[in-house]
């Protein structure tokens, strides 16, 4: 049997299930049992040392934990897909406050797949500025822009698909976004593994595991999800509760995300490559056709004013053209522009 920590039951009883005998018996470095340890560290936090192998357990403890925690963002007041795909990439390595300033704006001038198929990918960035990742917002655009082609040759309405592959067969959305699509648009089963769930997993089901696989949690998350429905809850409220609870976990226990394999401590953005291709992009939004030897002195001004050296016409000239291989940037001559 392959160790992923906690497997499905083959049973019958949907609510229970069975892990690995090494897991459940062999001591730990405590003198516990894997079942015993489950649940048996900061008890105010975690279910009742009890309930360790009674999956119903967990679930109506997420449920009482999520409704107790439930944060109101505008992104959970409808379904529509087209709203709830922009919140989802924004959402995407993004403060959930800063998201809170961009969301109502970006609806209010861009507020259907049509709008931004049809919007200057200068007006998508300008109104994108801010969040960072400016790729997120191209992508987006060329989704929509995909959407809308492909509606208007078959004669029907534009629409987000609800089915996984189609989604994720269109640009910009990966596994977590297409997940996520399906659960708060569609209001589908689909095990959605943001990084606040995965936190709740990691907390209660890997106390002291350490790079522990998405592979090791899929199995966990996919029937507690099943079991969630068949305690009466949607798919939308069951992942609600687990994004808060998971929120709440990250601020009062130390972050259990730090032990997934996945986690990737996001890198140091001031002076960095990141922060220059954002600022030559503000610069370019601001002065369409800026000239190579403009925006050269320019970057070197803003890393001068930041106690950094000036930056070479080579260096930028790789950044410029760098962006222009991804579609931010055309050039003409020796001008530079947004398309």
């Amino acid at each position: 049997m392959p160790d992923v920590g906690v497997q499905h039951t083959t049973g019958e009883v949907l609510g229970v299930v069975s892990l690995p005998m090494r897991d459940i018996h062999e001591p730990d470095i405590h003198g516990m049992s894997r079942g015993q340890a489950l649940f048996a560290h900061k008890p105010d936090t975690r279910m009742d040392p009890g309930a360790a192998l009674d999956m119903d357990g967990f679930v109506s403890h997420v449920i009482a934990r999520g409704e107790e925690l439930y944060r109101d963002f505008p992104w959970r007041n409808g379904s529509d897909p087209y709203a709830v795909l922009v919140s989802e990439v924004m959402l995407q390595q993004t403060q959930v406050s800063r998201v809170e300033r961009y969301y109502g704006r970006w609806l209010a001038e861009l507020p259907t797949f049509s709008a931004l198929a049809e919007a200057p990918l200068a007006v998508v960035l300008g109104i994108w500025q801010g969040l960072g990742y400016n790729r997120r917002a191209v992508l987006l655009a060329n989704l929509a822009q995909t959407l809308v082609a492909d509606a208007a040759e078959k004669g029907v309405a534009v629409a987000l698909p609800s089915d996984e592959a189609r989604l994720r067969a269109l640009p910009g959305i990966g596994p977590a976004t297409a997940a996520g699509v399906r659960v708060f648009a569609f209001n589908e089963l689909s095990v959605y593994l943001e990084t606040n769930a995965r936190a709740v997993f990691l907390h209660e089901f890997f106390p002291e595991g350490i790079d522990v696989s998405d592979a090791q949690i899929r199995p966990i998350a996919e029937h507690a999800g099943q079991v969630a429905i068949c305690q009466g809850s949607c798919p939308r409220q069951w992942n609600y509760a687990l994004l808060d609870y998971g929120a709440h976990l990250k601020k009062t226990v130390p972050n259990p995300s730090r032990r997934s394999r996945h986690h990737v401590r996001q890198s140091r953005f001031e002076g960095s490559k990141r922060q220059k291709r954002a600022r030559l992009l503000k610069l370019v939004l601001a002065d369409p056709g800026i000239t190579t030897e403009d925006a050269v002195q320019l970057l070197s001004d803003s890393e001068a004013g930041a106690g950094r050296g000036p930056v070479s016409v080579a260096e930028t000239l790789g950044l410029l053209e760098e962006l222009v291989a991804e579609g931010f940037f055309v050039r003409e001559g020796d001008a530079w522009s947004v398309p």
